[in-house]
C-alpha cells in the first residue's frame, strides 16, 4: 500500500511539474510578461508556500542560517543550481516550446555521467554509453525530425538546452550533502524564495507595468496554478521516495515529458512530425534505461 502512495505521488508529480511547462509557454506567446518578472513571482510564492507550511509543521527552517557554511552552501545552490535550472528552462520554453524544452533537461544525467567519470577517472560502464547514444539519437530526431540539413528548432534554443542540461546536473549534484544535513524540501523552498528575490532585483519588477496585465483574473488564475502546481510537484516528488526506490522514481518521473507533450498538442495546438515522435519515444527509453543501469551499477558498488 505505501509503494502504491509512493508511485502516486510521483505521477501525479510529475504531471503537475510537466503541466507547468505549457503554461508558462502560453504566458509567454499571448502575454508581455517577461522571464524574470514570472520566475520572480512564481518562485517567491512557491518558496513560500513551501516554507510556510514547514513552519507550521514545527520544521526548524531557520537552522541553515546558524551555520557559516551551510548557509553559504545554500546561497550557491540558489545562485547557480535553482536560479540557473528555472532561468534556462523558462529561456528554453520561450526560444522553441515546452516540449523541447522539458525533454532537454534529460541531458542531465549524461553530464552527471561525464562528471563522475571524470572525478573517477574511470570510463562509464558500457550499459551508460549504450544509453548516452541512444539518448543523444532520440535527441538528434527530436531537433531534426530526421534530416541532415536542417533542424527543427533554432540553434538559440539547442544552447540554452545545453546549459539546462548542465544547470540540472548541478542542481543534482551539489545539494546532496547539504540537504541531508538541513532537510531536502526545506533547502528547495529556501532555494525558491532567494532566486524568486534575485529575479525581482534583476526585473525591477515592483516599477514593472507587468502588474497590470495580472490585474486580469485569468492572468492571476494562471500565475497561481504555476506556482502552485511547480510547488507541489517538487513536494510530491521528494515525499514519494521514502516509498520507492530513486530508481523508480526516475522512471515514473518520465510522465513529465509525456504530460507536456499532451498539454502542448491538445492546448496549444502544437505539431509533432513523426520522426520527432521517434525521438522522444526513444529518449525517454533510454533515460529510463540510463536511471536503471545506473540504480544497478550504485548497487553492485555499494554491495
Amino acid at each position: 500500500m505505501e509503494r502504491l502512495k509512493g508511485i502516486a505521488m510521483i505521477i501525479i508529480g510529475s504531471i503537475l511539474w510537466g503541466a507547468t511547462g505549457p503554461m508558462m509557454e502560453w504566458l509567454l506567446d499571448h502575454t508581455k510578461i517577461t522571464v524574470e518578472f514570472m520566475l520572480a513571482v512564481r518562485l517567491i510564492i512557491s518558496g513560500s508556500v513551501i516554507l510556510v507550511v514547514l513552519k507550521v509543521q514545527k520544521t526548524p527552517i531557520f537552522h541553515v542560517w546558524k551555520e557559516k557554511y551551510w548557509a553559504t552552501q545554500l546561497v550557491v545552490f540558489s545562485l547557480i543550481g535553482m536560479l540557473g535550472l528555472q532561468y534556462t528552462f523558462v529561456k528554453t520554453i520561450e526560444v522553441s516550446n515546452a516540449i523541447v524544452a522539458t525533454l532537454l533537461q534529460f541531458l542531465a544525467p549524461i553530464f552527471i555521467i561525464i562528471y563522475m567519470a571524470i572525478i573517477h577517472k574511470k570510463l562509464p560502464p558500457k550499459s551508460q554509453f549504450i544509453g548516452i547514444i541512444g539518448t543523444l539519437f532520440g535527441l538528434y530526431l527530436l531537433l531534426t525530425n530526421g534530416t541532415f540539413t536542417a533542424l527543427f528548432v533554432s540553434y538559440e534554443a539547442l544552447i540554452w538546452g545545453v546549459f539546462l542540461g548542465l544547470t540540472y546536473a548541478f542542481y543534482t549534484l551539489y545539494p546532496a550533502r547539504l540537504m541531508t544535513e538541513i532537510g531536502v524540501i526545506t533547502i528547495i523552498g529556501w532555494g525558491m524564495v532567494i532566486s524568486g528575490v534575485i529575479f525581482a532585483v534583476m526585473g525591477t519588477i515592483w516599477v514593472s507595468d507587468e502588474w497590470s496585465i495580472l490585474a486580469d483574473s485569468q492572468m492571476i488564475l494562471l500565475m497561481l496554478g504555476i506556482s502552485l502546481c511547480g510547488s507541489t510537484a517538487y513536494v510530491l516528488f521528494l515525499m514519494s521516495l521514502k516509498y520507492i526506490t530513486p530508481v523508480e522514481t526516475s522512471i515514473l518521473s518520465s510522465f513529465e515529458p509525456l504530460a507536456a507533450m499532451f498539454i502542448s498538442v491538445i492546448w496549444l495546438g502544437a505539431v509533432l512530425l513523426k520522426w520527432q515522435l521517434v525521438g522522444i519515444v526513444l529518449m525517454l527509453i533510454f533515460i529510463v534505461y540510463l536511471s536503471i543501469s545506473g540504480g544497478q551499477n550504485k548497487e553492485i558498488k555499494d554491495a
